[in-house]
């Protein structure tokens, strides 16, 4: 009896290797780009620049390295935190449940060094990429969502799109160690002999040897089954099979009739892999490119300048060198001792004979105008400027400018372009958080325990499952069902972890405190007051000052009705009531506003720098 053939064979993965190689061949150009700056990223560029000669000194400064720490910086101080939120009102608990575990789910993860690792990768590459997947090994086997960097050079994806959604294919591949893939695939012994595909490589200051690994591809495709897009997996090595989704035809147990009888849930060759239908890859691009769904970064907009700053700059030291070790010139048939007068030790120099003016003489260094050096510090201002990094967006004052708010309104204009940036990587973040979500929709059947934060900061035990976020029948018509799905939206802030923003909320806090915003009496003053502000927070903070108005509204309405009884009904206890509340009159404000700090620090002051801190921190 003739074995079922699968899906996936052979024949499908050398049509996968074909498809891999036309879009690895497309791709040969950013790999080129993204090695060359990596080693510009190290400092290690003179390899790249033409011309010159190659014994003389090569002067390396790291204006181009300052400016991408200084980006980094920036991104890291508006670290991001999700908020979810529910389109319907009965999904509003959910939403709240999930702004809650995922950033347990986050942390788990170490995403805070994933998304610095992805950060430098975008500054330098222009391209940074997350992954964001389901580890079937995590949690002793009960699987969990894995988030991870992803490197550029290993991911491949149709040229000539901008979005990597719209890829008929995606290829994912890694290098591992024959000996690691035989112990963890027994089907693979003596099977490894090498697919001929080759991945670019950084260039790396070890010696790797590549000779005992074999390339291991993640093949994600997607195909149409007559209602949706599925998405399809395939992981191989060679021309052997690990996994494939359209193979996997077995039906999941998901439940049980009345009768017993079990209820069979849709196969993985029916599902899919991921129910969402998106490729597990986020591309997060500094500054876009048309016709490819990556971009370009600081190192590609900024070393030409750079180069030039290094050639005048080795052209100032070469001539300090020159300056600082004079040369002469000696008579072939002149009488000085060369071994001596080279020797600078020796107090005396021999001569045979008469010792002439044109026996020796010195090898005049011209040296260099003013003009070299203002080309070089204005070269160093351009790319200082064009980078978006100049004195006043890392902390310094421009000469000239003393008053601390022109300062201010100059770092919040000079940290324009850190925002955008970091809107940018924003956007690529909430695309993470959807696909997080759609991995607790999907995967999350068996309740997991979080330890989360409370409203007071203390330490809060939850389960949680997807029970609640699991697609649901909405109509039932004969033999067809319309399902849905609870929708989320994710509002991305930062965590603030600025300690000049912490003071700044501590502050206006104090400030509307003193001025009795926080009275319940005032509520109405206070709530046309936040009407007109804008800060994190303002919303929350109004919506507990008017229910505090209304408390006070209704304890005041209590209280008189109280007096009215006591007055009618008891008038000893009315007398006692009422000197006793003559003589609580204490003013509601709680003082007036100082015009200054205790310090001596005027509010002028502390606005500015509160605006300069913000500077890179979208709102």
């Amino acid at each position: 009896m003739n074995a079922i053939k699968s899906a996936v064979g052979e024949e499908e993965l050398r049509r996968a290797n074909s498809i891999l190689r036309k879009y690895k061949s497309g791709k040969t150009a950013l790999e080129r780009k993204t090695v060359e700056n990596e080693q510009w990223w190290k400092l290690r560029h003179w390899r790249y620049i033409r011309g010159g000669n190659d014994n003389d000194f090569k002067t390396t400064s790291a204006w181009l390295f300052n400016v991408i720490i200084n980006k980094h910086a920036d991104g890291m101080e508006a670290f991001p935190e999700p908020c979810i939120l529910p389109r319907e009102e009965g999904d509003k608990k959910e939403a709240e449940r999930l702004s809650c575990i995922i950033p347990a789910v986050l942390e788990h993860n170490g995403f805070e060094e994933t998304y610095s690792d992805v950060l430098w990768q975008k500054l330098k590459t222009g391209t940074g990429v997350f992954g964001v997947f389901w580890d079937r090994k995590k949690l002793n086997g009960l699987g969990d969502i894995s988030i991870k960097k992803v490197d550029l050079l290993n991911l491949f994806w149709e040229p000539g799109i901008t979005d990597i959604q719209k890829s008929r294919n995606v290829f994912c591949v890694e290098l591992v160690d024959n000996d690691i893939l035989e112990g963890m695939y027994p089907k693979l012994k003596g099977r490894l002999k090498g697919s001929g595909l080759t991945i670019a490589k950084y260039i790396y200051d070890d010696t790797v040897d590549t000779s005992g690994k074999s390339v291991v591809v993640d093949w994600y495709y997607r195909k149409y089954d007559g209602q949706k897009s599925v998405l399809h997996y395939c992981k191989y090595v060679d021309d052997t099979v690990i996994y494939a989704t359209e193979n996997d035809t077995e039906k999941p147990v998901v439940g049980e009739n009345p009768d017993g009888s079990p209820v069979y849930g849709a196969s993985r060759a029916e599902r899919g892999w991921y129910d969402h239908g998106e490729y597990p890859f986020v591309l997060d691009r500094l500054f876009p490119a048309e016709g490819t769904p990556c971009g370009f970064g600081y190192i590609d907009v900024c070393k030409n300048t750079q180069e030039q700053i290094d050639r005048l700059s080795q052209a100032v030291v070469k001539n300090a060198v020159m300056s600082a070790s004079p040369r002469f010139f000696l008579r072939g048939d002149g009488s000085v001792n060369e071994r001596e007068f080279a020797d600078w030790t020796k107090p005396i120099v021999h001569v045979n004979g008469n010792l002439g003016t044109d026996s020796i003489r010195a090898i005049e260094t011209p040296g260099m105008g003013n003009i070299c050096m203002t080309v070089l510090e204005s070269k160093i201002q351009e790319l200082r400027e064009t980078s978006g990094t100049n004195e006043t967006s890392t902390g310094g004052t421009p000469s000239g400018v003393t008053a601390a708010s022109a300062i201010a309104a100059l770092q919040e204009a000079s940290g324009k372009t850190s925002r955008d940036g970091t809107l940018s990587a924003y956007r690529a973040y909430a695309r993470v958080i959807g696909q997080v979500i759609e991995l607790i929709r999907q995967f999350y059947d068996i309740p997991r325990q979080f330890r989360i934060t409370g409203k007071l900061g203390e330490d809060v035990f939850e389960y949680y499952d997807n029970s609640g976020i699991k697609p649901r029948t909405i109509m039932e018509t004969g033999l067809d069902k319309i399902m849905t799905s609870p929708v989320f939206d994710v509002k991305i802030s930062a965590q603030r972890k600025n300690a000049y923003s912490k003071v700044q909320q501590n502050e206006l806090a104090l400030e509307l405190y003193r001025n009795g915003c926080f009275n319940p009496e005032l509520a109405d003053q206070a709530m046309l007051l936040l009407d007109t502000m804008d800060f994190d927070g303002r919303d929350a903070l109004m919506r507990k000052i008017r229910e505090n108005g209304e408390l006070a509204r209704e304890a005041g309405l209590y209280r008189r009705l109280a007096m009215t009884l006591a007055g009618r009904y008891e008038p000893e206890v009315y007398e006692r009531l009422s000197s006793a509340g003559n003589g609580d009159d204490r003013s509601p404000a709680g003082g007036k506003a100082e015009g200054k700090k205790q310090n001596g620090e005027s509010q002028i002051t502390l606005r500015a720098r509160e605006r300069a801190a913000e500077a890179v921190v979208p709102s």
